[in-house]
């Protein structure tokens, strides 16, 4: 009798293409919305800080937002809980642990203040 070598092959489903995105539908996104998609993270302005923004016509550019949250959540990585963040037109205070801007002044009403219950400067 002759035997009939038979090979078992595994079967395997076919695999789904993955479906490209059409870049004529991605929506354009400010820059907070795409640091909070990349860290689960965002720099939130309190309603007393963004009444101080627009009192005092403090204008802080996407650009300059970033580099604010960055170093923010860099120094809360460090242990800072309640950074003065100095910008060239601003000074903010944030609350690092609640990742939130408490309050914001003009440069130079900056000036003559006394900042306490802070614990770490940035400046940028």
């Amino acid at each position: 009798m002759n035997r009939v070598n038979i090979q078992h092959i595994p079967y395997h489903p076919p695999i789904k293409p993955l479906v490209k995105q059409n870049t004529d539908q991605v929506s354009k996104q400010s820059f907070m919305d795409h640091l909070k998609q990349a860290t689960g993270e965002e720099l939130k302005i309190s309603k007393h800080a963004s009444e101080r923004l627009n009192e005092r016509n403090i204008s802080i550019t996407d650009r300059e937002w970033q580099q604010i949250s960055e170093k923010v959540f860099e120094a809360k990585n460090k242990g800072v809980k309640q950074p003065l963040v100095l910008l060239d037109q601003a000074a903010l205070i944030v609350s690092a642990k609640n990742a939130t801007v408490i309050t914001a002044l003009d440069r130079n009403e900056a000036k003559q203040q006394l900042f306490t219950n802070i614990d770490g400067t940035i400046l940028l």
